[in-house]
């Protein structure tokens, strides 16, 4: 992040009053407003504190993609929530995990091009691209290398300028759900010094499904190539087995027959069914304790 921008950033970045923000049970939420970025469209960003934040201590951090759902059913476009500052504060509380902050990231209307992996994107012939852009794209580019560049160049930066944070991958994670599981094994394979984990809720293997799998195959071709070293890395996949969940069986197999191929051990890698579970933030919230044990348990 160059001076001048980072700079302009903390000028214009403002905490938005109590009344506008979600309600949580614990902790409380600051959110920079329409995060400005030099790669993507700008966005809110919610900074979940847990309750006695202390600048005199240092936290481990938590990115979690699609912000707006994780804190307030009452303010979700299907009134649903991960119950994020719940689980978070209870796990804590309970010293089941190491103290940390959230950061929120929302989507926006382009979700799906800043989600959906460059690199996988490239795997594929360009008849299947253009298949892909044309019914997902709403007429924008693959973004995803932009909006990894955008969390790890300008927001972290600037997340641990403000707050009191450990900066090192050991104590950064990064957690979503569906194409933000997809992103999220992504982010961590791309950028392996800058995340220590991943948790991947529910990965779209794929939403896109089309008679030859050649979308997976793109992804299990970056996946040997790119998943990053077992030796300081852990990463968590799961599905459900209700409803389009169910259809991420195969290709989850695959990716975890890679995984151990890679060297991942039971210590570092996790992939789990949970039963009848489906494609929501309730179903996520049953068991995101999981993941969160997994990656940040003391």
């Amino acid at each position: 992040m160059n001076k001048l921008f980072f700079f302009l950033l903390l000028l214009n970045s403002v905490i938005v009053s109590a009344q506008n923000l979600p309600k949580v049970a614990s902790g409380k939420i600051e959110r920079m407003e329409n995060f400005p970025s030099q790669f993507v469209a700008p966005r809110n960003i919610d900074i979940w504190l847990p309750e006695g934040y202390n600048t005199n201590n240092k936290y481990s951090v938590v990115y979690m993609h699609d912000g707006q759902m994780l804190f307030d059913s009452t303010q979700t476009w299907n009134k649903k929530e991960w119950l994020a500052d719940e689980i978070f504060s209870q796990l804590i509380s309970e010293k089941k995990i190491e103290p940390c902050i959230i950061i929120a990231i929302w989507n926006t209307p382009e979700r799906i091009t800043e989600y959906f992996p460059n690199k996988i994107f490239e795997n594929m012939d360009s008849e299947l691209q253009n298949s892909i852009l044309e019914k997902y794209g709403n007429g924008k580019k693959i973004s995803s290398d932009n909006y990894l560049k955008f969390i790890v160049t300008e927001v972290k930066p600037f997340i641990d300028k403000k707050y009191a944070t450990h900066t090192d991958k050991e104590h950064t994670e990064i957690i979503g759900s569906s194409m933000g599981g997809l992103i999220s094994v992504y982010a961590i394979s791309e950028y392996p010094g800058i995340f220590g984990g991943a948790a991947c809720l529910s990965t779209a293997w794929f939403s896109f499904v089309e008679p030859n799998y050649a979308i997976p195959m793109a992804a299990f071709k970056y996946l040997e190539q790119n998943l990053p070293t077992p030796v300081d890395h852990k990463i968590y996949f799961d599905y459900g087995t209700g409803e389009s969940d169910k259809s991420y069986e195969l290709t989850q197999s695959f990716t975890d027959l890679i995984a151990r191929g890679k060297g991942y051990t039971e210590r570092n890698y996790k992939s789990m069914v949970f039963e009848k579970a489906v494609h929501d933030e309730i179903a996520w919230s049953r068991r995101l304790d999981i993941p969160l044990v997994f990656l940040l348990g003391r």
